[in-house]
């Protein structure tokens, strides 16, 4: 600084030579101390976005991640990531985690190495486990969670598979309000005969776990957001059809979306909000026939003919009021469309994938014959 304050007695092509130097010290001292803050800014900005893309659509959030190098394409790094990144929608982390691709299972593996079960027994495991995701609602993405979860605890994979499902169901029994007919400790032993490699478990062991989930429910993680938006991230199936109205027999077009056993319809694919609900419980759909309109399909209830189905509608000023539906009848553009929704459907409508899923392990044990 003081060079340049006694630069009066410098000769002029001196004076001009000085009356540079500190520009550029500046722009050099700028371009070190700014610049890299600038790029940690942008990365940190281009990860929180990656986040909110993963939270969106996992696939595609994670393509995000990886394409833009701010996550490794690898198990333990993502396995890490869902883990231990703060921001994640645990159903978006649960449907990620549930797909069968090689990636997706190595990666599952990872996940589930991460939590530290030691010293703890099956119920606390499966609270530890259950709070770190959602489960999705694909029988087979649950198949695969659940077969980690018990490679990763017990010896006996298909017993420890069984026994899981069985206390899992024991808390939606004992705590669902909807449920009214509670789960006894005798009936919890009962469902679990056999299941010790064809043999029974001890009683003792089945009552302490009954009276742990009796005494505390499990924590369920709650979708991240406040709105209906998160509950279409991964629908089973959604698409456009022609909806039939239930007091003018007007066909309107409807964008649908097929997710938690209800059918959801939109006027436009940008809306938060629906035009209507259909809960699919205790609905059957089939192949219809309808004048000029070849390709239809119909929500009916088979056991209340000539009531109406339980749903609800948004009328135009923003009430939300009763269906006027006796059923639901729908038209498709093509054939295969049509047929690929009747089968979407039908799957939606079964009844709880958990009770498949062990009703299967269960005869593959208690069939097996003990080895001399």
């Amino acid at each position: 600084m003081q060079s340049c304050q006694r630069s009066a007695t410098f000769s002029p092509q001196r004076r001009s030579e000085c009356s540079f130097t500190w520009p550029l010290i500046i722009s050099s001292r700028l371009s070190i101390v700014f610049r890299p803050r600038s790029k940690v800014a942008e990365r940190g900005k281009q990860f929180s976005s990656g986040k909110k893309k993963f939270n969106m659509d996992p696939k595609k959030g994670m393509n995000y991640l990886v394409e833009n190098g701010l996550l490794e394409s690898s198990p333990q790094p993502i396995a890490e990531f869902l883990y231990k990144e703060d921001g994640l929608n645990k159903t978006a982390i649960g449907d990620f985690l549930g797909e069968r691709e090689e990636l997706h299972l190595q990666t599952l593996k990872a996940f589930v190495d991460l939590h530290q079960f030691s010293d703890l027994n099956l119920v606390q495991a499966l609270r530890q486990f259950l709070w770190s995701f959602r489960l999705p609602g694909e029988a087979q993405k649950i198949d695969r969670m659940m077969e980690a979860f018990a490679k990763r605890v017990c010896v006996c994979v298909d017993t420890c598979y069984i026994l899981s499902f069985a206390i899992i169901m024991l808390n939606t029994s004992l705590h669902n309000p909807n449920v009214k007919d509670k789960t006894p400790l005798e009936r919890f032993v009962s469902m679990n005969r056999g299941i010790n490699n064809g043999g029974d478990l001890p009683v003792e062991l089945l009552t302490k776990l009954y009276d742990s989930i009796r005494n505390e429910p499990f924590k369920i993680p709650e979708d991240d957001g406040n709105d209906l938006t998160h509950t279409f991230f991964n629908p089973n199936r959604e698409g456009w059809l022609f909806k039939l109205g239930g007091r003018v027999k007007t066909w309107k077009r409807r964008w649908f979306i097929l997710t938690d056993n209800c059918l959801y319809y939109f006027e436009f694919t940008i809306d938060k909000e629906p035009k209507g609900i259909i809960p699919l419980e205790n609905l059957c759909v089939r192949q219809t026939v309808y004048s000029r309109k070849p390709f239809c399909l119909e929500l009916y209830n088979p056991k209340s003919h000539g009531q109406k189905i339980k749903a609800c509608k948004t009328e135009t000023d923003g009430r939300v009021v009763e269906g006027k539906h006796q059923s639901y009848m729908m038209c498709a553009s093509t054939a295969d469309e049509r047929d690929s929704w009747i089968e979407s459907i039908r799957a939606s409508i079964t009844k709880d994938p958990f009770y498949d899923l062990v009703s299967v392990r269960k005869k593959k044990v208690i069939n097996q014959v003990p080895q001399d």
